[in-house]
């Protein structure tokens, strides 16, 4: 059993036909081999809310799967978020006492947790020294869900020595791909369409969700979903909806929260909620992390979705929108752009004035956007759904654990 009463089996009607019982085939050499995933957060972010929906999938097939999130001090924190800001390509000054703390909290954590699994995958930076534990025999990878094309050179060299000692390195799109001596993989992140933030609603949940944040249904309703954070560009949806104003009657809706590991978000929530309180037609919803039907409820009532991100690893957030038949509009960035196929599942822009043009567009001829979100809901359903990442793990796994 996975989550309640979802099994894998409750997946045959929803992937492509064969996903399941290819899934079965993959799995069948892999049952009683166990897997271990560690990341920086239990709550907030994609990759939590993706380890929610695999590990019980996992285990469902006989794997024996774990998920263990480290711990970290104030300065471990504000170090990797630098770490994340810098891989990013945002120039940052790293201190040498937040690479020792880096270090000592990868040490202190990898010393308290159990590390005993067949394969083991380290998500993000956060834990990337966790590799100076492993045990021998194991199968251990890294896999990073940013975007490192560009990264600071003084945190990927210093990272780089991390990594290299692991059996293989995953990377969400080739672009994002580091010289390394180890295999490198591509795998694309993925959402649920059996979670409560994808699944079906009854109208009337609809409903009562925006009527309980005050959300008016009159006008056209424009939505941004994700954490606060300065790399998903709010202040510059909020610039691009207000040109959009000037001639189109609509509302904006920012949804988000925050996550453990970001102690940043405060500062950005701060700034977006100083801009937006000059207008009553914006609404700033900080969410909790277990928001979903609230989160499912306004991707299902938006006319356009946005993800107007500067840096993106992949932003779950447009699959989530196509799987819902909305026209989506994004950053020409990243994992964004090997999501929306531009002019048929949504546009990709690089500057303000084009995401407040595209939503004109679109709002001003609702039979393409219709038509566009369409496209959406079969690109989603062959390509970003979590059977899809489940075969992929499991080929990847396969390789590593069963090969001579």
């Amino acid at each position: 059993m996975t989550d309640g009463k979802i099994t894998i089996e409750s997946y045959r009607n929803v992937a492509p036909p064969g996903t399941v019982d290819f899934i079965f085939n993959l799995a069948k050499n892999l049952k009683g081999r166990s897997m271990l995933h560690v990341n920086s957060t239990r709550f907030g972010g994609g990759v939590a809310e993706m380890l929610h929906r695999l590990v019980p999938i996992f285990k469902d097939l006989g794997i024996k799967t774990r998920w263990d999130v480290l711990e970290g001090s104030e300065l471990f924190y504000k170090t990797t978020k630098s770490f994340h800001n810098a891989l990013q390509g945002d120039r940052q000054v790293i201190t040498p006492e937040m690479f020792e703390e880096f270090k000592i909290m990868n040490t202190k954590n990898a010393s308290n947790l159990s590390l005993d699994a067949d394969f083991v995958v380290i998500h993000d930076p956060q834990p990337a020294a966790f590799i100076d534990h492993k045990p021998d025999g194991k199968k251990w990878v890294w896999r990073c869900h940013i975007d490192i094309s560009r990264p600071q050179r003084l945190v990927w060299n210093f990272l780089k020595g991390y990594v290299s000692k692991y059996d293989g390195a995953i990377f969400s799109l080739p672009g994002f791909a580091q010289k390394l001596p180890i295999p490198q993989f591509l795998i694309y992140p993925s959402i649920d369409p059996l979670s409560d933030k994808n699944k079906e609603l009854e109208g009337s949940v609809i409903d009562a969700e925006l009527e309980k944040y005050g959300i008016p249904r009159d006008r056209p309703m424009i939505l941004q979903v994700s954490r606060f954070d300065k790399f998903k560009d709010p202040l510059g949806v909020i610039e691009a909806y207000k040109m959009v104003k000037k001639y189109n009657d609509c509302i904006l809706v920012l949804a988000g929260g925050g996550a453990t590991d970001d102690p940043e978000g405060a500062q950005v929530l701060h700034d977006i909620r100083e801009i937006a309180s000059h207008d009553e037609d914006i609404y700033l919803l900080d969410l909790p992390p277990d928001a979903n039907i609230t989160i499912n409820a306004l991707q299902r009532s938006a006319a356009i979705i946005l993800q107007k991100s500067t840096k993106e690893g992949f932003g779950l957030t447009v699959a989530e929108a196509m799987w819902k038949g909305k026209p989506v509009i994004g950053g020409a960035v990243g994992g964004i752009t090997v999501q929306i196929v531009y002019g048929r599942t949504g546009y990709t822009v690089n500057s303000v004035e084009g995401c407040a043009y595209r939503m004109r567009y679109l709002l001003n001829n609702p039979q393409l956007a219709a038509k566009i979100g369409e496209n959406g809901i079969d690109y989603a359903r062959r390509n970003f759904l979590v059977t899809r990442h489940i075969c992929d793990y499991l080929a990847l796994m396969s390789t590593m654990l069963l090969k001579g």
